[in-house]
């Protein structure tokens, strides 16, 4: 009986066998593993991204541009124009064919194509298309909550039909806007199902002396009547004095000179001036008074804390007076005013948690107590910047302190001096002071992490320590593969 091999799978691509070791599946074929990628872009793919169509295989953007939809929404991303045709593809397109037309009466008011359940939208029990759902006026897109039915069979937003068929006037408004409809609206949208309004002259009928409406005099009827202090307003004549804005019962403010204004302007002309009053709580209002008035209505004056001295030694630091409870500020046990609690060298002013006490017997805020009495060289201050305000604090060279004493044989190997545990550091086999632990190449200062003892009884950085006792060479050094000799 001859031998029969297994038949095995033949790739798409190439049309030779694949074997398990290489094969790669996709649309229930194998493919070869070098086989695997995009017929169009020839791009690598995988599981995830490819996308097989009839024996051949695409990256997702090739398929999308070959076989996928055209147009506006369709390609890179959701709001992307795509205007491959994919006339070099040689694919062929398909001319969408044109809906028939509904009998009258039966399909979309707006276009008169048929209406199917799934894009229905109702109104005035008519179908419309979801597409067609919009403002007759403005276009905009409705749904049952916005539209309008209007007199006219269509349908509108709800500020286009208030603007077509709403009433006019004063006190009639679009639902959708904020103020009094404009003439020119009114002229251009007007429409004979509106009613006409007209001016009202409140003057025509004038009332007795004293009885009639305050700012125009005359006669006040029920259904235009506003009252203010007792006396009845014409609704149109109730406004601010000044400003003329409209005004209700919670804005309006009676006025000394019997006349209505509006919260800010009667604050401006009857209220409290100064820091602190009429539009905020921070806000300086000095508007309709000049400097001298109110220097004239200012209710204090700069107290003098030295008026009322008191004993030697009793009374405030700064200035001798006598200080009282109300003022009161302490410091180191003695009593300060609150004018007088300020630094005596920038004159900021204190509280508990900013003064230092000085050796002077006076106070000072951090930065200049630290100036005039902190500790100076690098490493203090603004770390880590150099502070030194005067030569004579900071250190000849590094390592130089004078200390008084004789050197000790057991003392810090770098300058001789015995080593108290206050300022100890230690390395491998000896104590160092803090200040004279440092690399005796680069003058680095060290700590546990950096330190290195050399051969020779000294201390250094990582890096010195290498370039001195470390192995020289290709691959050594700075870096791997740098070529170090020194």
């Amino acid at each position: 009986m001859p031998f029969v091999p297994v038949e095995t799978p033949k790739c798409p691509a190439c049309g030779k066998s694949v074997y398990a070791a290489e094969e790669r599946v996709a649309g229930g074929y194998k493919f070869h593993k070098t086989c695997f990628k995009c017929s169009m872009c020839n791009k690598a793919l995988d599981s995830t991204n490819c996308t097989e169509h009839e024996k051949e295989l695409f990256c997702k953007n090739c398929h999308g541009r070959k076989y996928g939809p055209k147009g506006y929404g369709f390609g890179g991303g959701a709001g992307c124009l795509s205007t491959d045709t994919g006339a070099h593809l040689n694919r062929e397109f398909v001319t969408p064919k044109i809906p028939p037309k509904a009998p009258d009466g039966l399909g979309c008011p707006r276009c008169g194509i048929y209406v199917y359940a799934a894009e229905q939208m109702l109104a005035r029990g008519k179908g419309y298309h979801r597409r067609c759902f919009k403002c007759v006026q403005c276009n905009k897109t409705l749904d049952s909550t916005l539209h309008c039915d209007g007199p006219d069979k269509d349908i509108y937003c709800r500020g286009c039909y208030a603007q077509k068929f709403g009433a006019r006037g004063y006190g009639h408004i679009g639902i959708s806007s904020l103020g009094l409809m404009s003439d020119i609206k009114d002229c251009e949208w007007q429409s004979d199902m509106a009613p006409k309004a007209s001016a009202i002259n409140v003057e025509q009928i004038q009332a007795p002396i004293g009885e009639g409406c305050p700012r125009c005099g005359g006669v006040v009827f029920a259904a235009e009547q506003v009252l203010s202090k007792g006396r009845p307003w014409h609704r149109k004549c109730y406004k601010c004095r000044d400003c003329t804005k409209t005004l209700d019962s919670i804005i309006a403010c009676d006025g000394p000179d019997n006349e209505v204004y509006c919260k800010t302007c009667y604050g401006k002309k009857w209220g409290p001036h100064g820091y602190g009053f009429a539009c905020g709580s921070s806000f300086l209002q000095t508007d309709g008074i000049t400097e001298d008035n109110l220097e004239a209505m200012r209710p204090f004056v700069a107290p003098d804390t030295t008026s009322i001295m008191a004993p030697d030694g009793e009374g405030c630091p700064r200035c001798g007076g006598a200080v009282f409870a109300a003022e009161l500020q302490l410091s180191k046990g003695k009593m300060w005013h609150r004018k007088c609690f300020n630094c005596a060298r920038c004159h900021r002013p204190l509280d508990s948690v900013l003064a230092c006490d000085g050796p002077d017997d006076n106070i000072y805020c951090k930065l200049c107590y630290a100036k005039m009495y902190g500790p100076k060289g690098f490493g203090y201050g603004h770390t880590p910047t150099l502070v030194s305000t005067n030569y004579e604090y900071t250190p000849s060279c590094w390592g130089t302190i004078d200390r008084n004493g004789q050197k000790s044989e057991n003392g810090c190997p770098r300058c001789g001096f015995m080593v108290f545990a206050a300022e100890q550091m230690k390395s491998k086999n000896n104590v160092w002071h803090k200040l004279c632990f440092y690399c005796m190449e680069c003058r680095k200062y060290l700590d546990s992490t950096n330190l290195n003892d050399g051969p020779d009884g000294n201390i250094y950085c990582r890096s010195c320590y290498g370039k001195f006792y470390g192995p020289k060479g290709v691959g050594y050094g700075i870096g791997a593969g740098t070529l170090t000799m020194a």
